[in-house]
């Protein structure tokens, strides 16, 4: 009987656990059920050209290669957030940018690779092009993966543990040189449309504010804040900004927006600086992570997390239970329907637990 052949790729933004992945789903995949493995290079651009070769291409995987990546940061496979094969970005004749369905050839060249199934490892938008090539044939199970932590349908996504680690050390290294000058230190975190990031790590490491998407800010009590630590002898702030916090009435900073791609959130936290300066006397700095919160690692969660999804992924696909992601809820591993997976995403609820802890400890989010 021939060997069974299965895809993986990573789709979406890089983040930590992506390689842990791939080694739970290898090593299951062909230890426990003899399959062969092919690394798809870029999410779908691998799939869109097999002659793709930037750096490496399509690429068989094996135990061997896997046995080093578990520690690893990043993806051994490349990732890209603009391989939407539904909406691929071309360059026109006259130089500007558009974009066209490709998706055809996805489906063309699964066949003549004669692959099995595919393991999608993405955030919402990777499930949703998931669900639509789904809906084209290609037999495809899912892996949640954001740091952003804004998926609905799994308690956790690998990632954020370890962005919450990154942003948390920042904040303490930040308090120190914020102590140090008698400042208001402002630190930018990631997390798009979502404050999860921003919540747990000012929580963590100590922040007076927290500046959220999901609630919407005013400078007053944020500067009555800082006037109020200070008249008490504590001359330093630090302010945590979600790079998607907006002011009331008023939008998130976007720096741009190019074909193929979501908005790319910039300056949320340097907009709080301008407006905040002339309301106080201290001196502010703004540190924006970015990237930083990607990069490095995994967290030890992160990576048995990561494990245990590559593991599940594995065991749907040799079940042949297409059409779902694994997903973690209650602490176990578990499976939804893709479709469910792109509908909806989380956000925090500003009446939550977490949201009324950061209130009682004397935390400001600026809506007061």
């Amino acid at each position: 009987m021939a060997k069974k052949r299965v895809a993986i790729m990573t789709g979406g933004g890089d983040c930590p656990g992506l390689n842990a992945v791939i080694y739970g789903a290898v090593r299951v995949g062909i230890a426990r059920y003899g399959w062969e493995v092919l690394g798809v290079e870029d999410a779908t651009r691998g799939l869109i050209d097999l002659a793709y070769a930037f750096p490496h291409g399509n690429q068989w995987l094996t135990l061997e290669s896997v046995r080093p990546i578990l520690s690893r940061g990043g993806t051994i496979l490349g990732t890209s957030n603009r391989s939407d094969p539904f909406n691929f970005v071309v360059r026109n004749a006259d130089g500007t940018e558009g974009t066209i369905d490709v998706s055809d050839r996805v489906v063309e060249n699964f066949k003549k690779l004669d692959l099995s199934a595919l393991i999608s490892i993405g955030g919402d938008g990777s499930m949703r092009i998931a669900k639509l090539l789904i809906d084209k044939g290609i037999p495809i199970v899912g892996v949640p993966k954001t740091i952003d932590n804004d998926l609905a349908s799994t308690d956790q996504t690998f990632g954020f543990d370890t962005a919450v680690q990154i942003a948390t050390e920042a904040l303490d290294r930040v308090r120190d040189t914020a102590e140090s000058h008698d400042r208001v230190m402002i630190v930018e975190v990631m997390g798009r449309d979502a404050g999860f990031i921003a919540l747990h790590a000012g929580i963590a490491g100590g922040a007076d504010a927290i500046l959220i998407p999901e609630i919407p800010y005013r400078l007053e009590p944020i500067a009555e804040t800082v006037k109020a630590r200070r008249a008490a002898g504590q001359t330093y702030s630090v302010i945590v900004v979600a790079e998607g916090a907006k002011p009331k009435d008023g939008q998130a900073s976007v720096g741009e927006h190019k074909a193929g791609a979501m908005p790319r959130l910039m300056g949320a936290g340097m907009r709080v600086a301008d407006g905040l300066g002339p309301m106080i006397a201290a001196e502010l700095r703004v540190t924006v992570l970015g990237h930083i919160q990607r990069g490095g690692s995994p967290s030890n969660y992160d990576r048995v997390l990561a494990v245990r999804y590559g593991q599940a992924a594995a065991e749907l696909v040799e079940r042949g239970e297409f059409g779902r992601m694994v997903a973690l809820r209650g602490g176990e591993i578990t499976s939804v329907a893709i479709a469910e997976a792109s509908a909806a995403n989380k956000r925090v609820d500003p009446r939550g637990q977490l949201v009324s802890t950061a209130r009682a400890i004397g935390v400001t989010f600026g809506d007061e």
